[in-house]
């Protein structure tokens, strides 16, 4: 449950999907003069390398943001080119910044942040990145806390669940989590992000399940996916879905636009 390391992963095609439609998102939302709750299940440590050596043994950074870059996907006023500027001038030009760090980025200072990692080395990063943008960090399982901690005060805002997927029973609980946080905090922004699996992945069809289950649960969500070649030979990862529950005015047309972008990869 604690083996996964994003530091592997950071910068790569999910995250570009993932990050680029939470930017999107929370650009919106701070346009209103009214504070916001963000909150994050799985939060990491925040802050990666792209120089690393667990980011440069898989390469994946290099096939994701680095190359997406290249092909400018985004224009400099767009909130993830803006967010990615602004991390790489505090931290450094190979400084790729984590959900948590991304959202602090472009959050106010009215804004509340509140964010969950159990595990140990990653939770210490996560207080020391996140320590200048201020927040609530709880090491706790996340799933858990989703409950405990909504509604939110402010109640509006956002809850990114994002977990690992490592155990196999995410796919069935994670649903109901939705369900339930949702009867619990209506006006709530709810987005989940998973993987797409390869059919030989032995849980391939438990996650088609969960994302079929999803959309027949909330037919008014925003269901985005998109598919990407392997990272390496073996990898069962070929795509990205990010599952958004109330979401805000105009993220549709934005969610298109990546897709689309993806299709021409």
């Amino acid at each position: 449950m604690l083996s996964y390391q994003h530091s592997y992963h950071a910068g790569n095609l999910a995250d570009v999907h993932k990050h680029a439609l939470m930017a999107a998102m929370l650009d919106y939302l701070t346009r209103k003069d009214k504070p916001l709750s963000y909150l994050e299940t799985h939060a990491g440590r925040g802050l990666y390398a792209l120089d690393a050596a667990e980011a440069q043994k898989t390469g994946e950074a290099a096939q994701g943001v680095e190359r997406i870059e290249r092909m400018n996907w985004f224009a400099p006023d767009h909130p993830y080119a803006r967010a990615l500027k602004a991390v790489r001038a505090a931290h450094g030009k190979r400084a790729y910044p984590g959900s948590p760090l991304l959202a602090a980025t472009l959050l106010r200072p009215i804004d509340a942040i509140q964010l969950c990692e159990l595990h140990p080395q990653e939770f210490a990063a996560l207080r020391e990145t996140m320590k200048p943008h201020g927040g609530v960090f709880h090491q706790k399982d996340g799933l858990q806390m989703a409950l405990a901690l909504t509604p939110p005060t402010p109640r509006r805002g956002v809850l990114l669940i994002d977990p690992s997927f490592e155990v196999k029973s995410d796919y069935d609980a994670i649903p109901k989590l939705i369900g339930q946080v949702a009867r619990k905090w209506n006006v709530g922004v709810i987005a989940l992000w998973y993987p797409i699996l390869a059919p030989q992945v032995p849980v391939a069809p438990a996650q088609a399940a969960m994302a079929r289950g999803l959309r027949a649960a909330f037919p008014e969500a925003l269901s985005s996916e998109v598919r990407f070649p392997p990272a390496r030979e073996g990898h069962g990862m070929i795509g990205s879905g990010m599952f958004i529950v109330n979401p805000p005015w105009g993220l549709e047309g934005e969610a298109q636009r990546i897709e689309r972008l993806f299709r021409a990869l």
